[in-house]
C-alpha cells in the first residue's frame, strides 16, 4: 500500500497565491486513461521540475565551492594545464545546466499559465511518455522532428 504525500504547491513566482493541496501517491505515474493535465498530472510534473531544478542548483553550488577551494598554484606546467582543462569542462557543463534551469523555469511558468503539456506549434497535447522523459518539452514529437528536419536543411544550405 502506497503512502500518500501532501504537498502545498506554491508558485515559483514569489508572492503568488497558494494553490490547493493535491494528493499524490508515491508511486503515481500519469496515465493516458485519465484527463490530460488534470490536477494530479500537473502536480506530478511540477514536482518533477522543481526537484530537477533543485538538483541542478545544488550541483552548481558544489561546483562554485570546489572551484573556490581548488584555486592553488600548481608548479608543474602539465598538471596545471590538466587542472585548467578540467575546470573549463566543469564550467561548460555548468553553463549548459544554467540554460537547462532557464528551460525548467519556463516550463514552470507554462504550468502556472495553464499551457504546460501542449505543443507550442500545433496546440495538441504532448504525449505523457515524452513529457515524463523530457518534462521541459515544448513541442510534440512530430513537431520537434519537423523542426529538426527544417533546421538540418537550412544548415546544409
Amino acid at each position: 500500500m502506497s503512502e500518500e504525500v501532501t504537498m502545498t504547491d506554491v508558485s515559483h513566482d514569489e508572492g503568488a497565491a497558494m494553490k490547493a493541496e493535491t494528493f499524490l501517491p508515491d508511486d503515481y505515474r500519469p496515465a493516458e486513461d485519465e484527463p490530460f493535465m488534470n490536477d494530479r498530472q500537473i502536480e506530478y510534473f511540477s514536482r518533477k521540475l522543481y526537484n530537477w531544478r533543485e538538483e541542478l542548483l545544488e550541483g552548481s553550488r558544489d561546483t562554485i565551492e570546489g572551484l573556490q577551494e581548488s584555486t592553488r598554484n600548481i608548479p608543474d606546467v602539465a598538471d596545471r594545464a590538466s587542472e585548467e582543462t578540467d575546470r573549463a569542462l566543469e564550467l561548460r557543463t555548468r553553463d549548459r545546466q544554467r540554460k537547462l534551469v532557464a528551460k525548467i523555469d519556463a516550463a514552470l511558468r507554462r504550468i502556472d499559465e495553464g499551457e504546460y503539456g501542449y505543443c507550442e506549434v500545433t496546440g495538441e497535447p504532448i504525449s505523457l511518455k515524452r513529457l515524463d522523459a523530457r518534462p521541459i518539452a515544448t513541442m510534440s514529437l512530430e513537431a520537434q522532428e519537423r523542426h529538426e528536419r527544417r533546421e538540418k536543411v537550412h544548415r546544409d544550405d
